[in-house]
């Protein structure tokens, strides 16, 4: 799998989560920290098929889009297929269809432990102002569940259920590429997790998911939050 990358009038298309790293790197308001690299990856080994907009600054995001494409010449083909199909009145049951083959992959049962990640909009508050807003916020976590829909609704339930994240929290689509997940089979013998954790991250000691494994980090992104 590969990915495109567009930053306004910048562009790439790459092979690694290595190769789109050193491509930022040449544009010189986008800072690349290990947590950037951290999301891309999770992005690149997840199981979502939607462009992925990674957040750079305030309002502006990196576009990533993963491709089966060989070069950068046939993904523009590709797109241009797609633009066209998706004007084409013969193709509006397509998409309808692809909407509900991801749906179907979500609730396809598949017991056992999955490891996933859930970037949602926290509400926070602002000590300088006294103020709240919504700050992106990355959860990570081992769990066993009945499926990836069992996994997202789980995680998503326990976090409406903590005393530390704000109620007014707002959490993304299972369809989204804010959450990721990897079956890990029916136990954990001889697996490695597949997630990245940001170098930056606080574990967060309270958080217990029923069936989490002992030793698995239950982790935010932000650090400090949860001092």
């Amino acid at each position: 799998m590969n990915l495109y990358i567009r930053y306004f009038a910048h562009e790439a298309f790459v092979k690694s989560v290595e190769e789109a790293a050193d491509f930022l790197r040449t544009i010189p308001e986008i800072k690349v920290e290990q947590s950037l690299i951290n999301r891309i990856n999770a992005f690149y080994i997840g199981t979502s098929i939607y462009p992925y907009h990674l957040k750079v600054s305030f309002n502006n995001y990196v576009i990533i889009i993963k491709s089966d494409a060989q070069s950068m010449e046939e993904f523009k083909d590709q797109q241009k297929k797609r633009e066209e199909q998706k004007n084409d009145p013969k193709h509006t049951g397509v998409m309808s269809d692809r909407r509900r083959t991801i749906q179907d992959i979500l609730n396809e049962p598949r017991p056992g432990w999955y490891e996933a990640s859930l970037t949602f909009k926290r509400v926070v508050l602002i000590p300088e102002t006294s103020k709240f807003q919504y700050k992106d916020t990355l959860f990570r976590v081992r769990l066993k569940a009945q499926s990836a829909m069992d996994c997202y609704n789980r995680i998503v339930d326990h976090l409406r259920n903590r005393q530390d994240v704000d109620s007014r929290s707002q959490f993304p689509s299972s369809k989204s590429s804010n959450f990721y997940y990897t079956y890990l089979g029916e136990t954990l013998d001889n697996v490695q997790s597949s997630v990245q954790a940001p170098q930056t991250v606080q574990q967060d000691e309270e958080a217990d998911l029923k069936d989490l494994i002992p030793e698995s980090k239950r982790t935010f992104s932000e650090p400090g939050l949860f001092d």
